[in-house]
């Protein structure tokens, strides 16, 4: 008897070839049709463990938070003496505007899909296709962005900490790759322990955040004359209160990054444990569960922003927040040095290093829980793009290139960052507004209407203010425009069916000839008259030289929505005018034809032949029509389908052209 757990190794067997196993390596995990995945925002299977939502939002908190690395410095250097203010406005906008918003796109895209989701529905065909890839560009933009930002900012604390060793000066683009490189070596590696690092940085790093900013508001509070210093540069320069606060509502745009973490907070949604009498159509605990992680996190961060906006305004002098100066992007890391000294300040670095570069980790997640939900769906990128580890090298090249572009500069990445989050938060408010409209709830959609015209401003104004936020992101939506429509048809010829069922009658049909290969006449469905159906089948006998009293099989293609890509077929059996037909609806004809050909073969153990007749028009025409329209040149791409689907000629069902 032996004690080992697995028979040993077959010593003649032999080993996988060092290439199949990179690839299995890579496509560990590659996903089904339905679009999970093993990615931190991916579904999970029943069996797997999720967690409390406070977990979640140390999650989506890495993000969030981290922003308060940046965030003070960044208001204090847009709006001067009216950043708290201006601040007051942010946390406004995020209370009664952001945050009710995106507790509605919770309860409507529990499985994580986000606005974007909810905007799809609204707009059919390639119109819709073609919004989904632009908000797709704008969603690039802001969790890329979000990563080589952070990644940065993480750099600029590192180096100008007292202690770093000076040959790290001038070294801010190698840092900063070393640091992405990092970041997705831990995705390379599975992330399973993510949620648990991210809980252990955000409980540090606020905790540290809490003593320094109850340290400097004691400072405040025993120096008066700081205070009525700020008072009276606030009153001096902009005349009185009022119009102090009317240029406060202008400036706030710039503070708009103080808006992150939301549309993560929705991406990371599927983590989260819900009740145990949830189910996948009713997941009303995850949904309340991510309704009290985003109100949690939204309330924490307001209140952190609105003290460190007053504190760093008066404390720190204004010349210490331009570029060079020792504030610029680290206003509270600059205070922590200042009133707790250099070894609680480097204490404060590190811990705010480490929260920013995870902050990528959070941004990661949503970019993986986004694309394979949409492109693959759309026959827009190609099959691995289901799977974790080539998006992860994927994206951390994208990385590599924006960081280099960029000089691995905060500031010169902060419009695009603002971008992307203003568009992702405009089109949220806008499908909420619908949604509550198609409901009928018109005090929410006026509200939400309200809510949508805030972002639209805001968003235009970032745009007016810094145009090169748009410029980037419009290179992303480009890239991904560009790239789907080559992929889509790159990949046009594949076998679109994630399923192929057929009914009870159309198996009565497809079982009756049992003793030979099986004959089916392909039909156009816009022609069902009894007329038609004779002449095809009296057409079909001469040419192909069936017998005279054949009993014919009709199949019908029903295109419903030809820019959809992954479909399940469903298969019925009619009768017609007397003839027997297989009716199915798909989005193009040739690729629907072979798999219905295919499924049969499999169902039956008969090979089925199959009947056309040419196609007429221009040969180039009909092949955009096949691309655009899912028609066109039907008989020669069908055969092309069947030749890449079944290499075997002999397992091949045949295409009989006359």
């Amino acid at each position: 008897m032996t004690t080992m757990t697995r028979p040993p190794a077959d010593p003649s067997a032999l080993r996988p070839h060092r290439q199949a196993r990179l690839k299995s390596w890579l496509l560990l995990g590659l996903q089904d049709s339905k679009g999970s995945h093993q990615g931190p925002g991916g579904l999970t299977a029943a069996h797997e463990r999720r967690h409390p939502w406070w977990q979640v939002m140390c999650l989506t908190g890495v993000d969030y938070f981290s922003t308060l690395g940046y965030q003070p410095a960044i208001a204090a250097l847009a709006a001067g003496a009216i950043s708290p203010l201006a601040t007051l406005v942010l946390v406004a906008v995020t209370l009664c505007g952001a945050l009710p918003v995106y507790r509605r796109v919770a309860g409507e895209s529990s499985r994580g899909e986000g606005s974007i989701a909810m905007l799809e529905r609204l707009l059919p065909r390639w119109g819709g296709k073609l919004f989904v890839l632009v908000l797709l560009g704008f969603a690039a933009t802001d969790f890329m962005i979000t990563m080589t930002l952070s990644a940065a900012d993480a750099t600029a604390h590192l180096v100008q900490n007292p202690y770093s060793p000076g040959w790290l000066h001038g070294q801010e683009i190698p840092v900063t790759l070393v640091l992405l490189a990092l970041l997705a070596a831990v995705f390379l590696r599975g992330f399973k322990e993510a949620i648990g690092i991210a809980v252990v940085l955000v409980a540090v790093y606020l905790g540290l955040n809490v003593v320094v900013v109850a340290r400097t508001a004691v400072e405040t509070l025993t120096h008066p004359a700081a205070v009525g210093d700020w008072w009276r540069a606030l009153a001096t320069s902009h005349g009185n209160p009022v119009l102090a606060v009317g240029i406060a509502l202008l400036v706030f745009p710039k503070l708009a990054l103080g808006l992150s973490g939301f549309e993560t907070g929705v991406a990371v949604m599927p983590q989260v444990r819900g009740h145990a009498t949830d189910t996948l159509e009713n997941p009303a605990g995850r949904i309340q569960g991510t309704r009290r992680m985003l109100t949690t996190a939204a309330l924490i961060m307001s209140a952190f922003l609105i003290a460190s906006s007053f504190i760093t305004v008066i404390l720190i002098p204004g010349p210490e927040f331009e570029p060079g100066g020792q504030a610029n992007g680290r206003a509270l890391a600059f205070l922590a040095h200042e009133y707790l000294g250099s070894g609680f300040g480097t204490v404060y670095d590190v811990s705010t290093i480490a929260i920013l570069w995870f902050a990528g980790a959070s941004a990661m997640a949503g970019l993986l829980n986004l694309v394979p939900k949409y492109l693959p769906r759309y026959g827009m990128a190609p099959e691995w793009a289901k799977a974790v580890r080539p998006l992860v090298l994927v994206f951390a090249v994208i990385a590599f290139l924006v960081t280099i572009l960029f000089e691995a500069d905060v500031d010169a990445q902060g419009g695009a960052y603002a971008t992307g989050v203003l568009v992702l938060m405009t089109s949220a408010a806008v499908a909420v507004a619908l949604s509550a409209r198609r409901r009928q709830q018109r005090k929410r959609t006026f509200g939400f209407g309200l809510i949508a015209l805030v972002f639209i401003y805001t968003t235009i104004v970032n745009v007016v203010e810094r145009p090169e936020g748009i410029r980037i992101a419009g290179f992303f939506i480009v890239g991904i425009i560009v790239i789907s429509l080559l992929s889509r048809i790159g990949r046009s010829f594949e076998l679109h069916a994630t399923h192929v069922r057929l009914d009870r009658t159309a198996l009565e049909f497809v079982a009756a000839d049992d003793d030979g290969p099986m004959g089916i006449i392909a039909h156009e469905p816009l022609r069902l008259s009894a007329d038609a159906y004779r002449q095809k089948l009296t057409s079909a006998i001469e040419v192909s030289h069936l017998p005279v009293d054949y009993e014919a099989l009709f199949l019908e293609v029903i295109v419903d929505d030809s820019s959809d890509f992954e479909t399940e077929l469903q298969v019925r059996g009619v009768v017609r005018h007397g003839y027997r037909i297989l009716e199915v609806h798909g989005p193009v004809v040739p690729n629907t034809i072979a798999s219905v050909l295919l499924h049969i073969r499999d169902v039956t153990g008969l090979m089925p032949h199959i009947y056309f007749r040419w196609t007429e028009g221009n040969p180039v025409v009909n092949l955009l029509r096949f691309l655009f329209l899912g028609e066109g040149e039907i008989a020669p791409v069908t055969r092309e389908v069947l030749r890449e689907a079944e290499p075997d000629v002999t397992k091949r069902p045949w295409v009989h052209v006359g």
